[in-house]
């Protein structure tokens, strides 16, 4: 009898052991997790699509420069003419000269423009005339014009080693002047006008001179003009 009453004052102690899988399972969901896979999707699309539209624009403008790309232009001296060259003390020159350039565009597809052009002549690196301003000048595809400026006419202070370097010369024969351009080119392709670049061309000339001849004289040796753009 007592026995059954200390069994059953005895509270029940009853543990259920489950797998850890069934307990996992029996937990409450939480919240779903944000999916990105959409605005990531997106995304690579667009930066795709940029990639491709910047190597089609790469490509039309390498294509267009190969095809347009202009080229420098060709200056020539053909003739030469001088009215006087006189030297006085202090070592001061009055030099008149004339020139006949051909100025040539090689471009089949592109026209030039040639703004602010002047030109001067120098001996030994040293300007022997003042500059003189010449007329704008407009090149069409693949033609070319002709020049005869007259350069000088106002004395110029030159230094010792010029004065003396120059009397040499005379008397012996031969002069190297050196004819100098400045002045700004654009291009033209169509209605595409470019910018404005600097440009600096030097025609190295060999003439026959002797003194107190007056006129025409005899080109020596006319190199290719260098020209820098």
């Amino acid at each position: 009898m007592e026995e059954n009453q200390s069994s059953q004052s005895q509270p029940p102690n009853q543990q259920h052991h489950l797998p850890p899988d069934k307990l996992q399972m029996n937990k409450p969901a939480g919240p779903p997790p944000s999916s990105s896979y959409g605005t990531s999707s997106s995304g690579r699309a667009f930066a795709t699509f940029l990639t491709i539209f910047l190597l089609l624009i790469g490509v039309t403008l390498l294509v267009l420069w190969l095809v347009y790309r202009p080229h420098k232009p060709h200056f020539t001296v053909v003739g030469a003419a001088i009215y006087g060259f006189n030297t006085t003390s202090p070592p001061l020159l009055s030099a008149t000269l004339q020139f006949n350039i051909l100025i040539k565009n090689p471009n089949k597809r592109v026209s030039a423009y040639y703004d602010r052009f002047s030109a001067f002549v120098s001996y030994r690196n040293q300007a022997i005339t003042p500059q003189v301003m010449l007329p704008p000048l407009f090149l069409e595809k693949h033609s070319q014009v002709s020049l005869s400026p007259v350069i000088g006419g106002t004395a110029v202070p030159v230094s010792v080693e010029v004065s003396n370097g120059l009397m040499m010369d005379e008397a012996y024969g031969v002069v190297g002047l050196k004819l100098v351009f400045l002045g700004r080119l654009r291009w033209k392709a169509g209605t595409i006008r470019s910018a404005h670049y600097g440009f600096y061309g030097k025609c190295d000339v060999l003439i026959g001179l002797k003194k107190g001849v007056v006129g025409q004289v005899p080109l020596l040796g006319t190199p290719p003009c260098n020209i820098d753009i």
